[in-house]
């Protein structure tokens, strides 16, 4: 299974791009490569309990709607909310993608 990846920007998708390509033809190495994921990727920050109600209650919504864009039960937002437990993986990209771009990002 591919991993989604966000960058950016679509002009640091392209660059990143090539450069995977000469890593693939051996002009890199990979720490040259980690060096372009870094720059090119979109950071993921992990969030608190506070920030994810913050963030939710900036875009306007109710943890039902949050929890639908977010493509989790609304349970999990409410736990998220109360410290119970913590979003991972794919979850902590969308939030960060939240975060930056607002919530029309993911729609």
């Amino acid at each position: 299974m591919n991993k989604a990846i966000t960058y950016k920007s679509d002009a640091l998708a392209a660059i990143h791009e090539t450069v995977s390509d000469m890593l693939e033809a051996g002009v890199i190495d990979k720490k040259t490569m980690r060096h372009f994921d870094d720059s090119c990727l979109t950071p993921i920050h992990e969030f608190s309990a506070e920030e994810i109600r913050v963030l939710r209650e900036r875009e306007g919504v109710s943890q039902v709607v949050f929890a639908h864009y977010m493509n989790v039960r609304k349970e999990s937002v409410s736990q998220w909310e109360r410290g119970q437990k913590k979003p991972a993986g794919t979850t902590m990209k969308l939030l960060s993608l939240v975060a930056r771009k607002g919530l029309s990002a993911i729609a």
